[in-house]
């Protein structure tokens, strides 16, 4: 039986829960996502688990912060005056909001206040510091791309 390794495209169907079981992301009901192993397209302790798995099989998997988007670094929340954002940029604590730089291209940023002249913002991706569990279920492997699905219908994080 084929078994996954690195340069391996392949396709899985997988649920993605928090500790307390809330679904936060999943491709059931969708098209499979396709993984490109060892290209680091999605969280890494994702990509790992897939190493050695073969079609068909199923795997339940739980990631520490460290192995998924990192543990939160309060020393990512920064204060921004007010007049760095356009005049028609209304914050609301809770919102998230797209940033831009040179260095890390797009990432979520998320309100945590607001006053008359500065908006605090964490820079921690929204999963930081959260253990992340998946439920993964491999569909296909593939010694070159079949066709990225993931977008077709849902987030794949």
């Amino acid at each position: 039986m084929k078994r996954i390794e690195n340069g391996h495209f392949v396709k899985v169907h997988y649920t993605g829960t928090y500790g307390d079981g809330e679904v936060f992301d999943s491709s059931r009901g969708c098209e499979p996502l396709e993984v490109h192993v060892g290209a680091r397209d999605v969280i890494a302790g994702f990509e790992d688990a897939l190493l050695g798995m073969g079609i068909q099989e199923k795997k339940t998997i739980t990631l520490s912060p460290g192995e998924a988007y990192g543990e939160r670094d309060q020393e990512r929340e920064i204060s921004f005056r007010r007049d760095d954002f356009p005049d028609e940029f209304q914050p609301e604590v809770g919102q998230v909001i797209v940033l831009q730089n040179a260095d890390e291209g797009q990432f979520p940023a998320t309100v945590i206040s607001v006053d008359n002249e500065n908006v605090v913002l964490d820079l921690n991706h929204p999963m930081a510091g959260e253990s992340l569990t998946f439920e993964i279920e491999v569909i296909e492997i593939n010694d070159e791309s079949k066709g990225r699905a993931c977008g077709s219908c849902c987030s794949c994080g």
